[in-house]
């Protein structure tokens, strides 16, 4: 196994091109008509509308095939499977062996109840190849640089896609890693990326600012060449990247998906231009409105919570949303990299509405984290009712910075607010709390606190 087993580079360089969507429609119906012999629920949906799987249109797809969120898609899983555990129910539903699972996982639950995804060799093997992409990206087809890695794995590696999953792709990449995993904490993190030359980290943007916040100097001594960062969107966030890049000394990858091959990644392009998208032969990727569920065309600047569809692997055609809310970018980039772009704006189960604004926590990690070092860059918003609605103003728990004398706070606040209302159009109440006051995190920060349950 090795990297150049699984890097395609003529469809690496088909991304975002009219050859390459194409290539979806065709497979989309070669997976319909696939799927319709072996899953109930794919049989359903195109029975109920009367239509030829191996003639489907992507405006008729878009009609049978309504968005499922991707926890409820577990649900309707089980409903349509029949009897068992659910992983006998779901490889019911997919038409294959329940053994042919070989990994089986799930998210983090942390914006609600856990939901899980398996994978099969197949899976495995797409996994593999649209990672292969992004380090390729990265490195400017240097293969000598990818091999020169050497991953310190600090994701959790308990069940969550960036865990085990990411392990076997690197495995399968020929890029040696070191699986200290979140669970281990700051100090093996640490001393393992010291005493055996790790140069890649990976891991959570809230475990890198824990890292820098913990230990400065051990963190900017520690000779990274990159820090890949997944899972919330702290790594686009222009605050939180310079804050990273200048603490570790190297380069801020933004990076999401690696599940069944679903790739995004951020280029060194500076300002940040968003992730490319690597894997338009592997997945159909739409944009919808988060309220109407109408498809909005993918163009500059559009914004839209993302929906996407399998090409590839043991999964049905079905498509789903993990919820994310993200603006597109169709245009090419500077950096000369194939694919579009995206970034990401926040999930649409953490969205708040103030006085009719949209606001999502990101957009206020990014504006706590520019006042670093006079806070700390840990906050915390206090709802007092179930979302989405928040009645003014917003309430922020946010942490000073050591040092910042008490009776500056009441003007440090001013300037947040006034800084948090040009840029998000709402003004908060700061609520002030004594340096590391807040729990922190080694996986996802919750930004969110819930005074109402």
């Amino acid at each position: 196994m090795g990297f150049s087993q699984y890097f395609e580079k003529d469809l690496y360089g088909l991304q975002n091109t009219a050859d390459v969507r194409g290539m979806q429609l065709a497979r989309l119906r070669e997976r319909m008509a696939d799927f319709y012999g072996r899953s109930a629920i794919v049989k359903l949906l195109l029975d109920a509308a009367s239509v030829d799987p191996e003639k489907i249109t992507l405006e008729k797809f878009r009609e049978v095939v309504p968005v499922r969120l991707q926890r409820e898609s577990a649900k309707a899983s089980a409903m349509l499977g029949g009897g068992g555990n659910l992983v006998d129910t779901i490889a019911s539903v997919a038409g294959i062996d329940p053994q042919d699972f070989l990994l089986l996982c799930s998210t983090s639950g942390t914006t609600g109840e856990p939901s899980p995804y398996f994978f099969t060799e197949q899976d495995l093997e797409a996994s593999a190849r649209g990672f292969s992409r992004a380090l390729y990206l990265l490195c400017g087809g240097d293969e000598a640089k990818i091999r020169a890695f050497r991953v310190v794995q600090a994701f959790a590696l308990s069940m969550v896609g960036a865990g085990v999953p990411a392990l076997e792709v690197f495995l399968r990449l020929g890029i040696p890693v070191i699986p200290v995993g979140a669970e281990g904490g700051t100090e093996r993190i640490f001393y393992f990326t010291e005493k055996l030359g790790g140069n890649f980290l990976f891991c959570t943007p809230s475990l890198a600012e824990h890292l820098l916040d913990k230990d400065p100097q051990r963190a900017a001594g520690l000779g990274l060449v990159r820090v890949m960062c997944g899972a919330e969107p702290g790594a686009g966030i222009p605050e939180v990247r310079k804050k990273l890049e200048e603490g570790f000394k190297c380069p801020l990858v933004d990076a999401m998906g690696l599940i069944w091959g679903l790739m995004w990644v951020s280029c060194d392009q500076d300002p940040y231009a968003g992730m490319h998208h690597l894997s338009d032969d592997m997945h159909l990727v739409e944009l919808i409105d988060p309220d109407t569920q109408q498809v909005k065309d993918m163009e500059d600047g559009a914004t839209g919570q993302l929906v996407v569809t399998p090409l590839t692997g043991s999964m049905p055609p079905i498509r789903t949303s993990s919820g994310d809310v993200v603006q597109v970018f169709v245009s090419p980039c500077a950096c000369g990299a194939p694919g579009w772009r995206m970034k990401v704006v926040g999930r649409a189960d953490d969205m708040l509405k103030v006085k009719g604004v949209v606001v999502y926590p990101a957009q206020v990690d990014g504006v706590i984290t520019g006042f670093v070092p006079q806070v700390t860059g840990e906050f915390r918003i206090v709802l007092e009712e179930p979302p989405p609605r928040v009645a003014p103003p917003l309430k922020l728990k946010v942490e000073y910075g050591e040092g910042v004398q008490k009776e500056k706070l009441p003007e440090l606040a001013a300037k947040i607010a006034e800084t948090m209302h040009e840029k998000l159009k709402v003004r908060p109440e700061i609520i002030w709390l004594a340096p590391m006051s807040l729990e922190r995190s080694t996986y996802k920060t919750r930004f969110i606190e819930k005074a109402y349950e």
